[in-house]
């Protein structure tokens, strides 16, 4: 199933789903179908945050410890000798390990988040420690997020699902939309399944007791009025979940196109948003800063990010939103002495791609048995037809950001030999 929701003029336009919730029932996605979130939960996380700095109840540069009742994390004097920040844990800048979460199925125990950032049973991760040194690279952690899932909790008094509930899913009107894991029965009623080659994972779902980075239950129209929300308050205007100051700040890229919570794509017009992977569910969100136009795309099936892109596509050609979708344009034939640049390791945000030059193109191993041939648009810029995504090279091909398709993540040529699985 798909679920999509469009902004155009600072309204939510309109709102449609497509498909079904499950294969099993066969009953319909609606424009209310609740769908995970995954990773877009960090920017509602996040959102939360900053509410809470303005408020007074915690600090955006102070050590997290400071924040933390319930648990400390451990000093490392070598990579976090003053601790790390909230900023730093919402911009991935705080070198913190654990990318992401597998999840648990529904009824199996769920780990607390003391448990979680421990590494103990029942949790079913490793433990969030430092693992670079604190502020000096971007290395997206989801455990990052569960510590401040976890710091949030302990300055407000309550539990992270109900203070969410209380400072930005509430007052957004944002009835389908919910960090309770596992699921409410009010969401329950309408929500999808995940799937995996066409069919239902085992238990249909998974908990995502990491409610901060993983676990948002959501619509797509209820992701636009989020989106909305920040739009109206990056405009200078009040009354929104953040100051337009505070919304500055969000929006301000601390390294490597983050922002706090936010994904930035800076080159063409500043737009903002978050793609997600859990078991069974795609999700991707896109918006213009500075004017009231974005898209909001969930599925819940294993490849639904290439529909996705190939529906926020068209969407973005109907709108003349030209900074979401490039013109089309001819393959270009670069020289193999010019793909020679381009081949080697690269490595970042936790993602490792080897790429080869031949005589027939650069080829890309991400994991499957076979390279695929990537499409040349120009001497710099690479397109992934299996993944929907594009990256630019640095001029001197020393990195590589995706710059379409997916979050703007910089992977950097590594020393390591690009050895490959053939």
């Amino acid at each position: 199933g798909l679920s999509v929701a469009v902004i155009h003029k600072g309204k939510l336009a309109w709102a449609r789903g497509w498909g079904f919730r499950d294969t099993a029932s066969c009953a319909p996605v609606t424009p209310d179908t609740a769908f995970q979130a995954a990773s877009i939960s960090k920017v509602a996380t996040a959102m939360v945050a900053l509410r809470l700095v303005e408020q007074g109840k915690i600090g955006l540069d102070r050590n997290i410890n400071d924040a933390l009742r319930s648990w400390q994390l451990p000093k490392d004097p070598k990579l976090a000798p003053s601790g790390v920040t909230l900023r730093e844990l919402l911009s991935h800048t705080a070198g913190l390990g654990v990318h992401g979460f597998a999840g648990y199925l529904p009824g199996a125990p769920l780990p607390t988040p003391v448990q979680i950032l421990d590494g103990v049973s029942p949790s079913n991760s490793e433990p969030v420690r430092s693992v670079l040194p604190a502020g000096g690279q971007y290395q997206y952690s989801g455990g990052g997020y569960v510590l401040t899932q976890l710091a949030l909790s302990d300055v407000s008094g309550i539990p992270f699902a109900e203070l969410a509930d209380r400072e930005l899913l509430r007052p957004l009107g944002m009835t389908r939309s919910a960090y309770a894991q596992p699921p409410s029965a009010a969401i329950r009623a309408d929500m999808a399944f995940g799937h995996a080659n066409g069919v239902p994972i085992p238990g249909n779902y998974h908990v995502y007791p990491e409610q901060g980075p993983a676990g948002l239950w959501t619509s797509a129209s209820d992701l636009a009025r989020l989106l909305m929300d920040v739009q109206a308050s990056a405009a200078g205007k009040k009354g929104h979940r953040l100051s337009p100051a505070m919304t500055r700040e969000m929006l301000t890229p601390v390294k490597d196109n983050w922002g706090l919570g936010t994904a930035l794509y800076t080159t063409g017009a500043a737009r903002f948003g978050h793609d997600g992977v859990n078991e069974g569910f795609q999700s991707f969100m896109i918006a213009y800063v500075g004017k009231g136009e974005g898209i909001v795309a969930l599925t819940n099936g294993g490849q639904g990010r290439r529909l996705m892109d190939e529906v926020v596509r068209a969407v973005a050609t109907d709108y003349g939103w030209t900074d979401f979708a490039a013109p089309a344009t001819e393959e270009k034939t670069p020289s193999l002495a010019d793909l020679t640049k381009a081949a080697g390791r690269f490595e970042g945000g936790g993602l490792s791609v080897v790429l080869e030059a031949r005589p027939e193109g650069l080829f890309a191993y991400i994991g499957d048995p076979s390279p695929e041939r990537l499409i040349a648009l120009s001497g710099t810029r690479f397109l992934s037809n299996a993944l929907g995504t594009a990256i630019e090279f640095a001029p001197d091909y020393s990195s590589f950001t995706i710059v379409e398709g997916g979050p703007p993540m910089k992977l950097v040529r590594s020393k390591a030999p690009p050895s490959v699985t053939k």
